[in-house]
């Protein structure tokens, strides 16, 4: 005990409680044991002092506190129990011990019940129930406290196969509601999936004696989780349990970690276990109670005796049994190194759980393969990737026992490895097992399934080493593909797939795809038609696996195109010269107009595509917006300073000179742009055109009313983006200089950067325009007034001028 006369008071409590939070030397669960410890003599004390020689009362902590489990800004969860003979004297005592703890700023989570009135609203409230299973006596009648918890111990054990369930349910609707810690870039430690709070459920499952966690590595994950907690309320000074991204590296100089990056890792790897182990205990929790239910009924049409569970053959050496695949009794995972892989491979396909003890025989008898592989191992690694959704139970199940590692020992650079990315949904290693489980759909449209679902599970493995992902992944997908047993001319495919996975998406949204040398470029690095195929279907895979905002409509339809062109010229055929395209009857009739009236002349027209189920609605890919308009200077703001005034998004943007029928005099710029509402419905045309009259006759400042737009909304805190960056593509295009724009995105950036290409005096020819996320990756095809590429220096003048100009 410390020292009474230290802690009497709050102010001899708080100082020693600042001391104790202060002294580097302790931390983790020494100091939140001491910190429990120091706050359980304040509170005797105060007790004491309220309630001298009292009998039928005492104070009780639950929940987390009653674990001991005190962080820094934890709350104070307090029971005053009291046996009904004096309420008057128990008020008064409840004011002894409340105010106090309200005058030194903590947080007070409180109740005054008789055991009578505890025990009921245990009964009508889980959570309360879950709380008092932690009960723990810090002052009074001892004996009063003890019969409490008998009591609530026998109650949940006594009601559990009903309340298991709903506690289960509560665990679900909050993993529903707060996500996945172990993919989450702003996790709540407490109550996201693998948190706090899943911990104490698992805890509660214990304490039902129907079923148990796996303890291996658990209460290190849970205490892990506590640590990062601490250090948590430390550095900010506030009781919270969300790790925001602006106090992760204060977090993880706290804790010791290199960085940020480091710190997640850790977290997640947490969370991994406690998920797992969830998982496996709720599983467990399920069968008990199915044979608790059907036991009886069976016991009474056998005649009594415990029936054998039924085994049925899954494939050599597996079986299912209660809903779960186990490994027959005759199995010998010692001696048959294929095993591991063909119990997932049987359970994927079943979409069957694999059972714990199941796994840990493996994970115990398991082999390295010899390489390359045998061609079963092969085999069944294929079928287990292309199972679909049940793929990724399966998958974790093994991780979780260390069989991953074993069979591909790359995999653990890029386990549990975070994606600073708004894009991206779950780190790397899930992403590579979603992308799979994406190009598993796609099987039937390939013409080598295994080297679609190989490419999937590796693309990205290369985010574990230094440089381009794609570099590093290109030699990593070469060694792992050769090991698995692929012949060289499927390896090199494999290789390709993974070198250029980013190569479709990234063409089909910044480059003018009518360029030769864009479609040259593309069919070069692809090489054959058949790779181009899985290319094809590689980039859909992990653009959906990414997240929503990775693809569209917009997007497969550009990458399709891009497709088409390429597959013309790997059949022999040479892309058209944009130089030689002729007009169409519409966009000679706006430019004739547009001469007639020397004004800008709009035609909007909505673009759809048929929806993947027929029950869907019909997808927008945008609307089509050409504008032909008397060729003069700044047209490029100009039509993107109406644009964003009007909030629409610009997917792309084709600016040409129009060659006009003989005998008409005059140039006229035609500009073909597919833009979208961001939300809303479209503006009308003519209000369009009238904006845009203005904007060139300098009559409408669209500097000022963005600006103003921007000034009525309230300035949120956020994460500061990082600057922008502008760079010259070398050899992207014969016909002109290809600037690429990578910047924050933001209403009005297309204005700010043609009026700085304006400035620089050079014309836009066109612009591609994509956005992922909150980052804009903008690709602009310019010329000298001339027509012709800028010459090098100049190229990287405009460059350097344009990037300084949005850092403004």
């Amino acid at each position: 005990m410390h020292g009474q006369a230290e802690n009497s008071g709050p102010g001899g409590y708080a100082a020693a409680r600042l001391r104790l939070l202060n002294e580097k030397a302790r931390s983790g669960p020494p100091r939140r044991s001491a910190l429990a410890g120091l706050t359980d003599d304040w509170l005797a004390g105060l007790f004491a002092a309220g309630a001298p020689g009292a009998r039928g009362v005492s104070l009780v902590a639950v929940g987390g506190y009653g674990r001991a489990e005190l962080s820094p800004r934890s709350d104070l969860d307090l029971l005053l129990l009291h046996d009904g003979s004096a309420t008057g004297a128990v008020s008064a005592l409840a004011d002894r011990l409340w105010y106090p703890v309200w005058d030194l700023g903590l947080a007070l989570d409180h109740s005054v019940r008789t055991p009578a009135e505890a025990r009921r609203t245990a009964g009508e409230d889980l959570k309360v129930q879950l709380g008092l299973l932690d009960a723990r006596h810090i002052a009074g009648d001892l004996g009063l406290t003890t019969a409490l918890r008998t009591t609530v111990l026998a109650d949940w054990r006594n009601q559990a196969p009903k309340r298991l369930p709903a506690l289960r349910e509560l665990c679900e609707e909050r993993a529903a509601r707060q996500g996945e810690l172990q993919y989450l870039l702003e996790p709540d430690l407490k109550e996201a999936r693998g948190g706090l709070r899943d911990v104490t459920a698992l805890r509660a499952v214990a304490a039902s004696w129907l079923a148990d966690a796996p303890r291996e590595g658990l209460a290190e994950a849970r205490s892990g989780l506590l640590d990062v907690r601490d250090a948590l309320h430390l550095t900010t000074g506030r009781a919270t349990d969300r790790l925001a991204l602006q106090e992760q590296d204060q977090v993880a100089a706290e804790l010791g970690l290199l960085d940020a990056d480091a710190l997640l890792r850790q977290v997640y790897e947490a969370a991994r276990v406690i998920a797992y182990a969830g998982d496996v205990t709720w599983r467990e929790v399920g069968r008990v109670l199915r044979s608790r239910s059907v036991r009886p009924r069976l016991r009474a049409m056998l005649g009594g005796g415990k029936p054998a569970p039924e085994r049925s053959p899954l494939a050599e050496g597996v079986v299912e049994q209660d809903g779960e695949v186990v490994l027959a009794r005759a199995a010998r995972p010692d001696r048959d190194p294929v095993l591991p892989l063909r119990a997932a491979a049987a359970a994927a396909q079943a979409g069957l759980p694999l059972n714990l003890h199941a796994v840990r025989r493996l994970a115990a008898g398991a082999r390295a393969l010899p390489s390359p592989w045998p061609a079963e191992a092969r085999q069944q690694l294929l079928t287990l990737l292309g199972s679909g959704r049940p793929t990724v139970d399966v998958w974790e199940a093994l991780e979780a026992e260390g069989l991953i590692s074993l069979l591909l020992p790359d995999w653990d650079r890029v386990r549990c490895r975070p994606q600073r990315n708004a894009v991206h949904l779950w780190t790397v290693d899930r992403h590579l097992i979603e992308t799979a489980v994406r190009a598993s759909a796609f099987t039937r449209r390939v013409s080598r399934p295994d080297l679609l679902l190989i490419a999937a599970l590796l693309h990205d493995i290369g985010k574990g080493w230094p440089g381009d992902h794609s570099v590093a992944g290109e030699v990593i997908a070469r060694d792992v593909a050769a090991r698995i047993g692929f012949d060289s001319a499927d390896v090199t495919v494999v290789a390709t797939l993974v070198r250029h996975h980013l190569l479709l998406v990234e063409t089909a949204t910044r480059r003018d795809l009518d360029d030769p040398a864009t479609v040259r470029s593309v069919a070069e690095a692809v090489g054959s038609p058949g790779t181009l195929e899985l290319l094809h279907a590689l980039t859909e895979a992990d653009a959906l696996a990414t997240g929503p905002a990775a693809w569209s409509s917009w997007r497969a339809a550009l990458v399709a195109d891009l497709v088409k062109r390429v597959s013309a010229v790997l059949a022999g055929q040479a892309p058209p010269d944009p130089e030689e395209a002729l007009p169409t009857a519409q966009h000679e009739r706006l430019a004739l107009e547009a001469v007639a009236t020397g004004a800008p002349v709009l035609s909007l027209r909505a673009q759809t595509e048929p929806a993947a189920e027929p029950s869907d609605d019909p997808e927008p890919l945008g609307v089509e917006l050409l504008i032909a308009v008397p060729e003069q200077a700044g047209v490029l703001p100009a039509v993107a300073g109406v644009l964003a005034m009007h909030r629409l998004t610009v997917r792309t943007a084709e600016l040409r000179s129009l060659d006009l029928p003989d005998g008409v005099d005059g140039s006229v710029l035609l500009l073909d742009w597919r833009v979208a509402a961001e939300y809303g419905s479209l503006p009308q045309a003519a209000r369009l055109r009238a904006d845009l009259v203005r904007a060139l006759d300098g009559s409408l400042d669209i500097s000022a009313r963005l600006a103003e737009r921007d000034a009525a909304y309230p300035r949120r805190r956020g994460v500061v983006a990082p600057p922008p960056r502008v760079t010259v593509a070398p050899a992207a295009s014969r016909h002109a200089t290809v600037i690429e724009v990578r910047a924050q995105d933001a209403p009005g950036l297309l204005f700010r950067i043609g009026r700085a290409l304006e400035d620089a005096a050079v014309r836009v020819r066109s612009a591609h325009v994509s956005t992922l996320g909150a980052n804009a990756v903008d690709a602009f095809y310019v010329t000298q007034e001339q027509g012709v590429p800028l010459p090098g220096e100049e190229a990287v003048a405009v460059a350097r001028k344009l990037e300084e100009a949005l850092r403004a």
